[in-house]
């Protein structure tokens, strides 16, 4: 038997103990089993947070600190940057493990789905909780496969702060720039690091300019590495004027030396790090007037004189306002650099009271995270992250509150506080929390049981999922009575699938993988059609004429409107069955019954027989645009991707030569130190499988990644062989 948890952040504001704020943007799925203490073999797990041996040093420390003291971030990144293994190192050093873990052997906290430890990427956001310093940190460990970018999407949602990670041999990545677009959606402040320092091929100069060219924003170093690839063995922190050096000895990292820099051991580090720090002081005064103005009235003759203390305090400022991001830099799989990473996001990261969040909600029972592992609290004040259970009916985005007239004051409250302080409100937008934007499935494929007995147990297990996962959708295909998958990817179906058999326990066969297409129309074209039903003693009579054209910007939903002869009367009464009708129809198109896109629909004429119901009337308006649709000159439109391959140069010929076989479009090629960068476009359809060909080209070498573009038109070539294909003439 499953359960379902839900993850929710708490708002800054001082509350009683079981009023929370800020519904969840995911939530983690376990077994009942796992809200007991879980151990997976060959680990060795440190006491909770707060626990020393059986005793309790101060439950109250554990459950409720103090809030200036709360760090809620999360971990992002492109896939294979080492966002779980510096996850991994982080629990290691803070306390909370007693073994390092790694994802090659499938034995890290985070992972801990089988999915996740059998392919070595993270599937689903894992939350863990533990003390750095005198500070508690909410961690959230994200997913990098664009299959799985919703988990991000909704898990940035009630972070304070972000930790972007980069390989430094690549820099930024395609994946990277989703996840910083998404970042900015939701004005987190967010620190960078320079992970796989010791990479063959690693250059922080190089990195770091593909932040500040790809990214547009600007970076602030906070620290230089001491050599690089086979040579790096640690980093200078440019704010103190120190070398931080890890003992090449140590198998875990934790043993190094902190040094100040001086001029006669270290004349040229002194000198190029003296150099960085002016550099970066200039660079966050024109960022920051108070420190500005400070040191110019105090240190503008020698910034060696300026204490560390008033420069990290200042950075802190800059960081919170979005205006720079702080970078750092260590190898997370060599044990370097992860301590100074935590000492920046407990220094430049924000607490909840320096985030604004004011809106209450209620909750029952409380659940602390430690990845798979929970402990069950009594209370929970604002600040922290959670987990709750037994939510039957919310989904991902809702807000949860007490009662609709407290969600009302609450937002008359907001609108008067904006009022007040004489700014754009936006006050009130924020309290009933804006739901995730869920991107439309591209793959579909149906999905059988064993049996018809299971199909019931079918349906049960796809509701749960659909619950948990929103970017999966499930729909009844009419035709042939069968249930079909559409997800975002074949990973995205693939893990679905494997989790129907090893969560709920059934055998379901999928059908090939087909591509989810769209209908548009070419041309404006008008229609008429008139129900006539009786049913019982009660006559049913509606005309209807509608026009349906092609617009320029695309709109995934119809655009309604309605000719000025539409009386206002008669649309107050009708307007829902109206939109409801048309909606209907724009669901399946005339030619592969795709969903109809960049469409508007002119209601010219009804008339309505008194006495007919509004289910009548929805269906001859649905019947209506159908036959409109029909009469039009017709498009099939195809979903284009956007595509990177990142390639050595000796394989870069037979890679562009496989794409143009795959109709795809270069745009440019980039050079990635000793490799080629592929950027282009290519046809959905023509790119299935597309993993296994460019192993076999690259000997296993080359990587790539692919995200939905936008949804062009075919030619007709390529549109007629696809109708023929379909129906069985090809």
């Amino acid at each position: 038997m499953l359960s379902i948890l839900r993850i929710f952040a708490v708002s800054h504001q001082t509350i009683p103990s079981v009023h929370i704020n800020n519904i969840c943007c995911y939530k983690v799925r376990a077994s009942l089993k796992r809200l007991k203490p879980h151990v997976p073999l060959g680990r060795n797990y440190s006491s909770l947070p707060g626990l020393i041996g059986n005793d309790i040093k101060s439950l109250h420390s554990i459950i409720n600190p103090p809030i200036a003291k709360i760090r809620n971030i999360g971990i992002m990144a492109h896939i294979d940057a080492g966002k779980t293994t510096t996850t991994e190192r982080i629990l290691y050093y803070s306390g909370y493990t007693r073994s390092l873990g790694d994802v090659d052997d499938g034995d890290t906290v985070t992972d801990f789905m089988a999915q996740e430890r059998e392919r070595g990427i993270t599937i689903q956001s894992a939350a863990v909780t533990f003390d750095w310093k005198g500070y508690r940190v909410n961690l959230i460990d994200t997913p990098g496969h664009v299959d799985f970018t919703l988990e991000v999407e909704r898990c940035l949602r009630v972070l304070d702060g972000a930790v972007a990670i980069f390989d430094a041999s690549a820099g930024v990545e395609a994946q990277t720039l989703t996840v910083w677009r998404q970042a900015d959606k939701h004005n987190i402040p967010r620190i960078c690091f320079l992970n796989k320092m010791d990479k063959t091929g690693a250059s922080f100069k190089y990195a770091v300019e593909s932040i500040r060219e790809k990214l547009k924003a600007k970076p602030l170093l906070l620290q230089l590495p001491i050599g690089e690839a086979k040579t790096f063995k640690g980093v200078v922190d440019v704010v103190t004027k120190e070398k931080l050096l890890w003992n090449s000895n140590s198998n875990d990292g934790k043993d190094f030396e902190r040094k100040l820099l001086l001029e006669m051991s270290d004349p040229a580090l002194l000198k190029e790090t003296t150099e960085a720090r002016n550099a970066l002081i200039e660079q966050v005064a024109d960022l920051d007037d108070e420190f500005a103005d400070l040191v110019l009235e105090e240190f503008s003759e020698n910034f060696d004189l300026l204490p560390a203390e008033k420069l990290q305090t200042a950075i802190h400022r800059v960081t919170l306002a979005q205006t720079a991001v702080p970078v750092l830099c260590g190898s997370a799989l060599k044990n370097k650099g992860i301590q100074p990473l935590l000492d920046a996001v407990t220094m430049y990261l924000p607490s909840p009271e320096e985030r604004n969040y004011e809106f209450l909600e209620r909750i029952s029972r409380l659940l602390l995270p430690f990845a798979d592992q929970h402990v069950e609290i009594p209370s929970l004040t604002a600040g922290n992250i959670a987990l709750t259970v037994g939510l039957k009916h919310t989904a991902t985005g809702d807000t949860i509150v007490s009662s609709k007239s407290s969600a009302l004051a609450a937002a008359r409250r907001a609108e008067r506080e904006g009022e007040k302080k004489h700014r754009q409100n936006k006050e009130a937008e924020r309290v009933l929390l804006a739901g995730v934007e869920i991107p439309e499935p591209v793959f579909f494929c149906t999905i059988e049981p064993p049996s018809v007995s299971k199909q019931p147990d079918l349906e049960h297990a796809l509701k749960c999922l659909q619950r948990e996962d929103p970017s999966l959708k499930v729909r009844l295909d009419p035709d042939s009575g069968q249930t079909v998958l559409c997800g975002m990817g074949e990973l995205h179906i693939e893990i679905i699938h494997d989790r129907i058999k090893r969560e709920y326990g059934l055998e379901t066969y999928l059908g090939p993988l087909q591509v989810a297409y769209r209908e548009t129309i070419l041309n404006s074209v008008r229609a008429t059609d008139t129900l006539d039903r009786t049913l019982g003693d009660k006559r049913h009579l509606v005309t209807v004429e509608v026009e349906a054209r092609p617009i320029e910007t695309s709109s995934v939903t119809p655009v309604i409107e309605y000719a000025e002869s539409i009386s206002e009367g008669l649309l107050k009464v009708s307007q829902e069955a109206i939109e409801s009708g048309i909606h209907s129809a724009c669901l399946q198109g005339p030619l592969l019954g795709s969903p109809v896109q960049d469409v508007a629909i002119t209601l010219h004429s009804l008339t309505i027989h008194p006495g007919t119901s509004t289910t009548m009337i929805s269906a001859c308006v649905s019947r209506c645009v159908q036959k409109a649709l029909k009469k039009a000159d017709k498009q099939v439109l195809e979903p284009l991707m956007s595509l990177e391959v990142t390639v050595a140069r000796d394989y870069l010929s037979p890679v562009l030569a496989d794409l143009a076989q795959r109709r795809g479009n270069i745009q440019e090629i980039q050079t990635r130190q000793d490799n080629k960068v592929v950027i282009g476009f290519v046809p959905l359809a023509d790119i299935m499988g597309y993993s296994t060909v460019l192993r076999t080209l690259t000997s296993g070498s080359a990587t790539f990644a692919l995200e939905l573009s936008t949804y062009q038109a075919m030619n007709s070539q390529d549109q007629n062989t696809l109708l023929n294909r379909r129906s069985g003439l090809t």
